[in-house]
């Protein structure tokens, strides 16, 4: 999840647009998604792997090979799964959907032992933009949510030509690193515990051997209404089994608070991560009870100077689009009409 200084933290289809996709999805590969979050016997099947930048990403793809491309991102602690439901509806409607597996997560693999695990921001933008070249893809409309919302975020500041429009939950994450030295309120502190525990040598150890328990724990308390089953997190859980995850997870938090350093290579892009650089690409973003006095979107909208709208959900925790698939999915639709 990310903690940032410069924010605290359904109608779409009917249900015959809904059967239609989940045919024309189980055409393309995965299997049939079933209801909004709860559903076990929804999964993907036949991930694919390939080889960019740094490393070998699995991810899932569905819909037309012409159709305009959708990334989709997931963040900490999920899983491509969050989109289990978001994508058959952006299939069935033209889209090439392609989500892939964070560094450190599920069948993601570095290609290199050597290679420093790295989870600072910019890092996790260029393995977006390397995902692209390897996809041959020019621009593609990039949405997500906790890391996967910053870093679309990322991807859009820093990279814009290769961004034809994001949606972000949560609003304008980029992470500023002086900004986050600073102190939040007590009550507010409180919700990033988690992140204080990462940055002890127990907190390492405490999440190396209790990674399911302990994500399991952020789940409910992300997301205290979204009733899902035993099924549905496990399916998620298996993505922390990658080797890299653990050392990912702590240096992007350790990182964040400026308790461990990035990669010099790095600097300069950081350097402009950490101006606070405008948005210029077409942007929806998408509060939720997660956000708290947040979630109208007010803190941030300024950040984003091309053509903009934000949404407020009531009743939806912190994993938006598979707690409210069909919001998601009519956000992505809606924002390639605004280019």
């Amino acid at each position: 999840m990310s903690v940032d200084h410069l924010t605290s933290r359904r109608t779409f289809l009917g249900a015959a647009a809904l059967t239609v996709a989940a045919a024309q999805f189980a055409e393309a590969g995965p299997a049939t998604a079933g209801a909004a979050g709860g559903s076990a016997a929804a999964t993907f099947a036949n991930p694919r792997q390939i080889d960019a930048g740094l490393l070998n990403i699995g991810y899932v793809e569905a819909g037309p090979a012409g159709g305009t491309p959708v990334i989709l991102l997931h963040g900490w602690p999920y899983d491509v799964h969050s989109y289990v439901d978001v994508v058959p509806i952006l299939a069935a409607a033209g889209y090439r959907v392609i989500v892939p597996y964070l560094r450190g997560f599920g069948s993601t693999r570095f290609l290199s032992d050597s290679t420093f695990r790295n989870g600072q921001q910019a890092v996790v933008g260029l393995d977006v933009i390397a995902l692209l070249d390897a996809l041959k893809i020019d621009r593609a409309i990039v949405g997500g949510f906790d890391w996967g919302a910053r870093t679309a975020c990322v991807v859009a500041a820093l990279w814009p030509e290769r961004c034809k429009a994001i949606v972000s939950v949560s609003g304008y994450l980029i992470t500023n690193l002086a900004a986050n030295l600073q102190p939040l309120p007590p009550v507010a502190e409180l919700g990033w515990w988690y992140q204080y525990y990462f940055s002890t040598e127990r907190g390492v150890i405490g999440y190396t051997q209790n990674r399911r328990d302990f994500n399991r724990l952020i789940w409910k308390n992300a997301s205290p209404g979204w009733n899902f089953d035993d099924a549905t997190y496990a399916r998620t859980a298996d993505s922390f089994d990658n080797p890299d995850h653990v050392a990912i997870v702590i240096h992007d938090y350790r990182y964040r608070l400026s308790l461990a350093k990035g990669e010099a290579q790095y600097d300069a892009l950081e350097a402009k991560l950490n101006a606070a650089p405008p948005i210029a690409v077409p942007t929806i973003t998408i509060g939720s009870d997660f956000d708290g006095a947040a979630a109208n979107g007010a803190g941030y909208a300024k950040y984003f100077t091309g053509k903009y709208a934000h949404r407020t959900l009531t009743g939806i925790g912190h994993n938006v689009p598979q707690e409210a698939p069909r919001d998601f999915a009519k956000a992505i639709v809606d924002v390639d009409g605004f280019t």
